[in-house]
């Protein structure tokens, strides 16, 4: 796969484990992402925002949706499954996914689609 740096990124997808580990972190999404990939745009599934709104009543705790909402672009791909919907659009529009999934950045390692992971306790780790 090409490199992403220095070429304008048109997006950058969101996983829940991702979001979550970001927001434990503490870490300011849009500058982290811009320092590791230029200008990019987030976008998100419903899938995902609804995962996220079951974590937040679940364990009672913050997930700033609001943030991730007024920051982020709604869009929608195949599958069944959150994961098989992020790999798909991934792989169409050529989108890294924030994660920290193992298995999920498996798939996407095997599929030749870039992750995006939390590293250490504050940054994020851009990986082709």
């Amino acid at each position: 796969m090409a490199s992403l740096r220095g070429e304008p990124v048109t997006g950058v997808l969101i996983d829940t484990c991702g979001w979550v580990a970001v927001v434990d972190a503490r870490i300011n999404i849009d500058l982290a992402l811009e320092q590791q990939l230029g200008p990019i745009e987030i976008k998100v599934t419903q899938s995902v925002l609804n995962e996220l709104q079951g974590v937040e009543e679940k364990e009672s705790r913050n997930m700033l949706l609001g943030l991730l909402n007024e920051r982020s672009e709604l869009v929608s791909g195949e599958g069944q499954h959150t994961d098989d919907e992020l790999l798909n659009l991934a792989i169409a529009n050529k989108w890294p996914v924030l994660t920290v999934d193992k298995h999920l950045k498996a798939r996407l390692h095997d599929a030749n689609a870039s992750v995006i992971e939390v590293h250490g306790s504050k940054m994020l780790r851009f990986i082709e």
